[in-house]
C-alpha cells in the first residue's frame, strides 16, 4: 500500500513539474494526409508512441491518417487555431500562411536533399521556424518528401531548351507555373488525379514529381522518360499549435521535441528505402533515366521568377540569400 501511494504521489509531482502546475494528462489529436504503410504514417504513429513514452503517459496522441479530418489547408488552420494539436504538413501549403515557409518552393533553391536538411538544421531553418511560429505553427522536426523531377512522354530533358514548347502539368502555384514558363514550356495546372489520363492522351507532354509518386500512380507507364532535375525539394514538418507548445514546461517541451526528432530519423530512413524501391521498379520496367549534370542553365533561367517573388516579398531576400550561401 505504501509503495503504491508513494508511486501515485511521485506521478502527480512529475505531472505538476512537467506541465508547470497542471496535473491532468493531455489527449492530443494529430492530422496526416498519407495512407497506411506510407513512411510518414509509420513515423507519425511512432511519434505518438514516443510521446507517451517520453512524457510518462502524461501526453497521448491519437493520429488520424488519410486526411480523414479534412484537407491539408483546412488542417493547417485547425492546428493554427487549436482545433487540432499536431499536424504532419508539407511546407508548400504552409507558404500562403507563413511567407518564410514559401521560400522552399522557389525552384532550384536547394542543391539537393542533403543541402535542404543542412539549411533546415541551421540559421535558415530557424528563420523559417520563426515565421511559422508567428502564425501559430511550431515545427518540431523536419520530414523528407523527396525531390521533384521532370518526366515526359516523348523525350528526355537535359537542358532548358528541351522544355521549349512542352505542356507540363504543375501544381497550382504561381512559382511552379513561372518555372515552366521561364524554361519556354506551357504550364498546365491540374488536379493530381487527372494527370495519368492527361499524359496518356497527350493533353500534357510531361509532369514532375518524386520517384514514389511517379511509380505508385503508374505515370511511368505513360511517360517513360525521367530526367533527374530535382528542381523542387519541399520538406514536410511535424507541427504543433503554438499556444499548446508554449503552455508546456521546459522539460515537457524537450520531451515532445525529442519524440518528434526521433520520429523524423525513422521517417527519413523509411523514405530513402521507399524511394530506392520505386526507382528500382520503374527502371526494371524499362523507363529511360538521365541525370541532369549541369543545373546552372536551369537556375539562371529562374532569375525572373526570383525577382518577381522578391519584389513582392522584399523582407525575404536575406533568407533567400542565406539559403543560397549555405554550403
Amino acid at each position: 500500500m505504501y509503495q503504491k501511494l508513494t508511486k501515485s504521489i511521485l506521478g502527480a509531482v512529475t505531472a505538476l513539474a512537467l506541465f508547470g502546475g497542471a496535473a491532468s494528462a493531455a489527449e492530443w489529436r494529430g492530422w496526416n494526409i498519407h495512407v497506411d504503410g506510407y513512411p510518414n504514417t509509420i513515423a507519425m504513429d511512432k511519434f505518438a508512441e514516443l510521446l507517451a513514452e517520453k512524457t510518462g503517459g502524461e501526453i497521448t496522441l491519437q493520429m488520424f491518417h488519410g486526411g480523414t479530418l479534412g484537407s491539408q489547408p483546412d488542417a493547417i488552420e485547425q492546428v493554427r487555431l487549436g482545433g487540432l494539436e499536431i499536424g504532419n504538413f508539407n511546407l508548400g501549403p504552409i507558404g500562403p500562411v507563413a511567407p518564410e515557409a514559401n521560400v522552399v518552393s522557389l525552384p532550384f533553391i536547394f542543391k539537393d536533399v542533403a543541402h535542404m536538411f543542412r539549411v533546415l538544421e541551421g540559421e535558415g531553418g530557424a528563420a523559417i521556424a520563426a515565421g511559422m511560429t508567428a502564425k501559430g505553427l511550431v515545427p518540431l522536426a523536419w520530414y523528407d518528401a523527396g525531390a521533384r523531377s521532370f518526366y515526359t512522354a516523348g523525350k528526355p530533358i537535359n537542358a532548358p531548351a528541351d522544355v521549349q514548347g512542352l505542356k507540363v502539368r504543375v501544381m497550382n502555384n504561381d512559382l511552379y507555373s513561372g518555372m515552366i514558363a521561364q524554361l519556354g514550356g506551357n504550364p498546365s495546372p491540374m488536379a493530381f488525379a487527372e494527370v495519368y489520363q492527361a499524359l496518356k492522351t497527350g493533353v500534357v507532354d510531361g509532369a514532375e514529381n518524386n520517384w514514389p509518386s511517379y511509380e505508385s500512380t503508374g505515370h511511368f507507364e505513360v511517360a517513360g522518360f525521367y530526367s533527374l532535375s530535382q528542381h523542387l525539394i519541399i520538406p514536410e514538418c511535424v507541427c504543433i499549435n503554438a499556444d499548446v507548445y508554449n503552455g508546456l514546461s521546459d522539460e515537457m517541451k524537450a520531451a515532445v521535441t525529442a519524440a518528434a526528432v526521433e520520429s523524423a530519423a525513422l521517417q527519413r530512413n523509411l523514405w530513402a528505402e521507399r524511394e530506392a524501391a520505386s526507382r528500382e521498379k520503374v527502371l526494371a520496367a524499362g523507363i529511360k533515366f538521365n541525370e541532369i549534370a549541369d543545373k546552372a542553365p536551369f537556375q539562371a533561367a529562374m532569375a525572373p521568377v526570383y525577382e518577381s517573388y522578391l519584389a513582392a516579398n522584399p523582407d525575404l531576400r536575406p533568407l533567400v540569400e542565406l539559403i543560397q550561401a549555405t554550403e
